[in-house]
């Protein structure tokens, strides 16, 4: 498809264009309203195919659950290994900006079938929770409070830390929204062991001194907008002597680690980078 068209899209999902002016520039690049039209499901997310496993997973255990955040309720979909023996490593799954969706679930089921507990934290609970509507999700994250937002998901750490089944380490990764904030945590949790950024914004070059957590960093060699970011962001991490990978998938586009968008998921890159992703959580958990 068009890199135009694609670049589009993204711009769409992650800045305040609204859908009229998206679907103008959409029909401009199409070349007319028929072929845009007949473009638009290629780029946005289908949800019937976000079950690479199934939420009936006999080796599975998975439950919606809740714990206090920062002056609310938090709410996340644990899931667990019935196979898993003794007390596991844990990792917190942080979505895009389009909420706790079904492909999230289904990456935090993937965490718990490679042997750690896993929970996918929905940053929009203060709110209510993730609504259908993908527009409206994407509204309400212009309405979250960052200071908030980082203590809830701290919280969170601390719920799994505080399990039974919890071997006391700690580990997350997170998708564009979210890989900006598994930056962010790992400026603001001491004790994290690993932090994996998907084309996620970098934490500022002032706080990387903070960081104690081994990172991970995934980019789309076609990403220009989260790339830009790079260079300073690793001459932070050396200059700090930090612990970090960075890769970049040549030819691949932001969000190519999503499988339910059609237009942008690059299966070789996303196969290789969740491959990267679970090494380190065995070198870490």
């Amino acid at each position: 498809m068009n890199q135009e068209i694609i670049n589009l899209f993204d711009e769409y999902t992650h800045k305040p264009l609204s859908r009229n002016e998206f679907m103008k520039r959409l029909t401009k690049l199409a070349g007319g309203t028929a072929a845009a039209i007949a473009i638009l499901p290629l780029l946005e997310v289908n949800y019937a195919h976000a079950a690479t496993i199934s939420e009936n997973d006999d080796d599975l255990i998975t439950e919606d659950i809740t714990y206090e955040g920062d002056g609310s309720t938090m709410k996340g979909y644990f899931a667990k290994s019935k196979a898993a023996t003794g007390k596991l490593g844990a990792v917190i799954v942080i979505h895009e900006n389009r909420g706790l969706n079904p492909h999230i679930k289904d990456v935090t089921r993937r965490v718990a079938k490679a042997g750690y507990l896993a929970l996918g934290i929905d940053a929009l609970s203060p709110f209510g929770g993730t609504p259908a509507n993908e527009d409206e999700a994407r509204a309400l994250f212009a309405k979250i409070e960052a200071p908030k937002n980082i203590n809830n998901f701290l919280k969170g750490f601390d719920y799994l830390r505080s399990r039974a089944d919890s071997n006391g380490k700690t580990a997350c990764v997170g998708f564009c929204w979210g890989g900006g904030l598994a930056n962010q945590l790992a400026v603001n949790s001491p004790d994290l062991k690993a932090a994996v950024a998907f084309y996620g914004r970098q934490a500022d070059a002032v706080d990387v001194p903070k960081i104690k957590a081994s990172l991970q960093l995934h980019y789309g060699g076609l990403d220009e907008r989260v790339n830009a970011g790079i260079p300073a962001y690793e001459t932070a991490l050396k200059e700090a002597g930090k612990k970090y990978e960075i890769f970049v998938y040549d030819g691949a586009n932001h969000a190519f680690n999503n499988d339910t968008a059609p237009t942008r998921y690059n299966a070789e890159a996303a196969k290789l980078a969740w491959e990267r992703t679970l090494r380190l959580f065995k070198e870490t958990l």
